[in-house]
């Protein structure tokens, strides 16, 4: 486990790492978001990266976000939890209570259960529809054959909730062409928001132009085993 200051100094890197990529690429570096990845990482050190001024966080999974978040939240309100990974249809009520935003919208029936989920709670977190741009058969997300008809559909669905796109590229290829593929997407949609770029690429993701940049490792150290 990272130790408290090791964490602290890994996610001023990050910060420093993130301004200098958007200068190279003319960006405002307030343009890109760090969503700082949190999973099966504990509560501890959250709230190291709290205590440092982070306020994004992302976690794959409905359970253990719930069992860090909520008592973080009443400590610091303005904390923004985004639910990254792969989500069930029956964690959907709990992820549109507990999540600010769901980026991994990927097929039409996890569509139906959030929109009754979000009926039944009266909120709706703010979405991003997950593409497949690797088309890799183990991953979530919509495949890129079905992607425009896919965005079209949720967009007269969910309307401004739905804010944008994103992508996790095969980790055996160049990400950048991905990262173009995704930008192209949300481009012809008229979709502000790119979530793209992990601890091995963000600086290629904000490029090609990120929004969203998701970073666990680069910050919080390698990850516990897998509970």
């Amino acid at each position: 486990m990272v130790t408290p200051s090791a964490l602290v100094d890994r996610l001023a890197q990050v910060r420093a790492q993130i301004e200098t990529a958007a200068r190279h690429a003319h960006r405002d570096p307030n343009a890109v978001t760090l969503v700082a990845v949190s999973k099966f990482h504990p509560a501890s050190s959250v709230q190291e990266a709290l205590a440092a001024g982070q306020r994004v966080f992302g976690e794959n999974r409905v359970q253990e976000a719930a069992a860090k978040f909520p008592a973080l939240r009443a400590q610091y309100p303005d904390i923004r939890l985004h639910l990254i990974g792969g989500l069930q249809t029956n964690k959907a009520k709990d992820a549109v209570q507990l999540a600010d935003m769901i980026e991994s919208l990927d097929r039409p029936a996890l569509a139906d259960a959030l929109a009754k989920a979000a009926d039944s709670v009266g909120r709706m977190p703010d979405l991003l529809i997950e593409v497949n741009t690797g088309d890799e058969p183990q991953k979530f997300g919509i495949p890129k054959e079905q992607a425009d008809a896919f965005i079209r559909t949720c967009r007269q669905r969910f309307g401004t909730s739905l804010k944008g796109l994103m992508c996790i590229p095969p980790a055996t290829q160049d990400p950048t062409p991905h990262f173009q593929l995704l930008r192209s997407m949300a481009q012809t949609h008229g979709l502000p928001v790119l979530s793209m770029g992990m601890s091995a690429d963000y600086p290629q993701a904000i490029a090609q132009g990120a929004t969203l940049v998701r970073v666990g490792t680069a910050i919080f150290g390698a990850r516990p085993a897998t509970p």
